[in-house]
Formats: structure tokens, sequence, C-alpha cells
């Protein structure tokens, strides 16, 4: 396996040269069905037009017949009855460049799912995380569905090494007293906050996940902070690749708690529950700490505060929460100390939206001119009659 990069495309691909902050590229004109082309696919556009690759859009829209739904048609009521009516005919793919828009119509469940024509074969979104769309239904009627993980890992990798230095090194109680603009509170952490910190090197890192973002994550800590790296997944690395990034695998969750200094979730939602809850927090050395920058479902935020609060954790960061927009009432109540939270910022760089949507494009003609897939996530489950 190639070691990751935030390039979402294979080598030797053509990126576009246009600069990437120039002006979105013009809303396409309204498309009947009974206009469709007859020769090239459809594919579904949804949400706000191209961006930051206009180069490639240009090469996508020559190959395909592109449909962009407005703001009303993607409402679920409006989307599901256009849906029902074919109103974007036997379209072949659908394209969400962008994370921000193109998911109005909610939940991509079996109710839209089965709704979709025969002919859709890839569903190519920006995105890491993917608990919007049913995708073992997908699967099972032949569409693969294609993450922007692969863009998004340099930036999370870069937020999750902020995020795990300041659980060693008491940032959040560092910041606060600092802006309290308390003159006996900043002298009171100056005295005090050296017994609150570690230094990094030979301190046990423990990843769940060593999928891409993973792997940045393990390179950054180990090479550049001298931290010993343990990982869990579903299924264990090739020897070269753990070689390649110094991780020690773990044969389950409970072995890497126990033997982690800092545990960081950086591994996809499952539909199993949260991964750290009363249970698993019991399996923590007294004094961890806890970073997420994979998504908030994965941990039991009540169980979590109550760690906090009897101190078993010495601090946490956390850039995804199970109820967002909301914060956790009980966790925020440590921002002022032992925990750093943040606005689901990790991916989010310039850099991760060009390739959001250069590497949703790539996905879609790589399918559709009957190559794999670049970034495939529901692969295991599709079922190709």
């Amino acid at each position: 396996m190639a070691e990751p990069v935030n390039t979402p495309m294979p080598p030797g691909t053509p990126i576009s040269a246009t600069p990437r902050s120039g002006s979105p590229a013009p809303p396409l004109p309204p498309v009947s069905a009974a206009s469709l082309s007859l020769t090239k696919p459809v594919v579904l556009h949804i949400g706000d037009a191209v961006k930051y690759n206009p180069d490639t859009f240009r090469l996508f829209s020559s190959l395909f017949t592109v449909v962009q739904p407005s703001a009303a048609e993607r409402q679920r009521p409006e989307f599901i009855r256009a849906l029902t009516e074919r109103r974007w005919g036997d379209f072949a793919a659908i394209f969400r460049p962008f994370w921000g828009t193109g998911g109005e119509m909610g939940q991509w469940d079996e109710e839209l799912i089965s709704l979709l024509p025969p002919s859709v074969r890839v569903f190519a979104s920006a995105g890491a995380g993917f608990d919007w769309a049913d995708t073992k239904s997908l699967a099972k009627r032949g569409i693969v569905y294609c993450n922007g993980g692969l863009a998004a890992a340099e930036a999370v990798a870069d937020f999750a090494v902020a995020m795990i230095i300041s659980t060693f090194r008491a940032l959040p109680y560092s910041i606060s007293s600092a802006s309290s603009g308390d003159s006996q509170q900043f002298q009171t952490c100056h005295e005090t906050a050296t017994a609150h910190s570690r230094n990094l090197r030979s301190q046990t890192l423990g990843l769940v996940g060593l999928g891409n973002i993973g792997q940045q994550i393990a390179r950054r800590m180990g090479s550049g902070f001298g931290m010993n790296i343990l990982y869990y997944d579903v299924e264990r690395k090739a020897d070269e690749l753990e070689a390649r990034f110094g991780a020690r695998f773990c044969t389950n969750l409970e072995e890497l708690c126990t033997a982690s200094d800092c545990v960081v979730l950086c591994a996809p939602s499952g539909s199993g529950g949260p991964l750290i809850d009363e249970r698993s927090l019991r399996w923590f050395k007294s004094g961890s700490r806890l970073v997420n920058v994979a998504r908030g479902s994965l941990i039991d935020e009540e169980a979590l505060a109550d760690a906090l609060e009897q101190g078993k954790l010495s601090s946490i960061a956390l850039d995804v929460h199970s109820d967002e927009p909301r914060i956790h009432e009980r966790l925020r109540a440590f921002t002022g100390d032992r925990a750093l939270l943040t606005c689901h910022n990790a991916g989010g760089t310039i850099e991760t939206h060009v390739g959001f949507e250069e590497l949703a494009m790539r996905n879609i003609m790589s399918v559709l001119s009957g190559k794999e897939p670049i970034t495939p996530v529901n692969i295991h489950w599709l079922k190709i009659d």
C-alpha cells in the first residue's frame, strides 16, 4: 500500500491548473428528462456548482450530461416526488462535490434509495463520514459509494496533532487562564500547569483505526514526536505498513486502551453503538487522555463526563460530538481546564475542498468508464448481477 498523501487521484492523473480561488462554474441550465442525452451517461449533481477545479469539470461535463436540481428540488418531499416521476431520467451517477450543500433531502435511507433508477452505478460525495448514507442498501442495488476521506486525511491528521498536544500540555487550562484577564489566574496557571504537563516523547499513542488518517497521525506522532504507536483496526495491516509507521497491532480495544497514554479515534462510525462507553472507559489508564476526530456517535458522552469527573481521564479533545451542533453540557464544564472542544473543524481547509471536488469527479469518471473506483467504502457489500 502506498504511503498516504493528500492527493486524491492516482499518480499521473492530470489536475486542473486553473487558479483555485476563482469564481464557481456557472449554474447548469435546467434539463428535462425528455431532452437528456441518449449517448452520454447522465450525472445528477446535487449541491453547489464546482468552484475549485474548472478544468476537470469541463472534462467531466464533456463526458456526461450533468443535471443539477435546484435548491427547492433538493428538499426531501420534492426530491422524492422528482425521483418517483423520473424527472431526471435514468441517471448513472450521483455527484455531491461539497459537504455544506447537497444534503437538503436528509438521510439517504431505504426510502430514497428504493426510488433510484436501476441505471445508477456510483454515488461520489465530499466528506469523509458517510453515516448519513445507507451504504449497504446502496451496495445491494449495485451502487458503489465513494467518499472524500482521502482528500481530508492530511488536514484531519494535522488537526489531530494539535489536539493530542493539547491533552499532554494542558492547553485548555493555559488558554483560559491567559484569556481570563485575571493576573492572579495567569500567575497561578504559570506556577501549576507544569504539574499537569508531560512531554510527548516515549508516551504511548493508541490509534483506533489505521486508515489514511490514522497512518498520517502515526507518521507525525511517531517520527516527529517520538511517541510509541499502537493501533486497533478491524483487520491487521501488512507487516510492511506496520514497519513503515512503527505501529504495533492490538488484537482488541481493551488491549489498546490499557496500554495507551492517549487514545485517538480516527475510524468511521459503525452501527454497533459507541466504542467508548462506561465499560471501555474502565480499560483506560488512570489519568490517560482521549481525542476524537472521527464521529461523535463513537462516544457515550454521559459516560465520558463521568470519567472526567471521577479523574479516570486527565483530559480530552473532541472535534466531533454526538448531537451536533449542540455540545454536551457536562463536557462543556471542563473547557476551562481539561477539555478542548471544537466545531467539527478537523478536515476543513481549502485544500480539502479542492480535493473533495476533484476526487468525486475522478471517482465517477473511473467507474463509468469501467475502471475501479478510487475511494469505495462499500465494495465488500457490492452485489453486481
